[in-house]
């Protein structure tokens, strides 16, 4: 396959966000027969995960992958980072649904949003451990994307992002 051949509006060795899944990049694109019938499928690799997931290219943005965040969206996310956390009176269980649906909705703003609302500083109440797994989650994914943006290493991005959650405290 040609570096860079455009399938719809993705390309191949290009960063994409799946939403169940965060950050991976198209490495090749491959037909297979499945139940009798040609398929062209898009092989994404998510690297960090070890983890190789095939999409039909023809189902590929209706099953909400993307391409990555724009830089414009990305200052947005850090932004809001910045914003005071908006915590709802739920119960946990009610509160961590949703969560779990925003961070697996792949969307930039909602997983900064999830960061955002369960970052604990060192001196405030600590985090159970559900909500100590989301809050890793959704630093994980925005990290990711972050980096992938930059073209930077998910450290730095990490740096970045940890950096405005700190300031934002004080």
């Amino acid at each position: 396959m040609a570096k860079g051949k455009k399938y719809g509006e993705f390309r191949l060795n290009e960063f994409v966000v799946y939403p169940a899944h965060g950050v991976g990049k198209i490495m090749t694109v491959e037909t297979q027969e499945i139940a009798g019938t040609q398929m062209e499928l898009f092989v994404i690799l998510f690297e960090k995960d070890k983890m190789t997931l095939r999409v039909p290219t023809a189902k590929a943005t209706a099953v909400g992958m993307r391409n990555l965040a724009s830089t414009e969206l990305v200052e947005k996310a850090m932004k809001t980072l910045r914003g005071r956390a908006r915590v709802k009176r739920a119960m946990w269980s009610r509160r961590a649904q949703e969560y779990e649906q925003k961070i697996n909705s792949g969307d930039l703003m909602s997983i900064a949003e999830v960061v955002r609302d369960l970052h604990r500083n060192d001196e405030e109440r600590e985090q159970s451990y559900s909500e100590r797994q989301l809050y890793e989650a959704a630093l994980e994914r925005l990290t990711r994307e972050v980096a992938a943006v930059d073209a930077t290493d998910e450290g730095i991005a990490g740096e970045k992002v940890t950096a405005i959650l700190i300031a934002r405290a004080s």
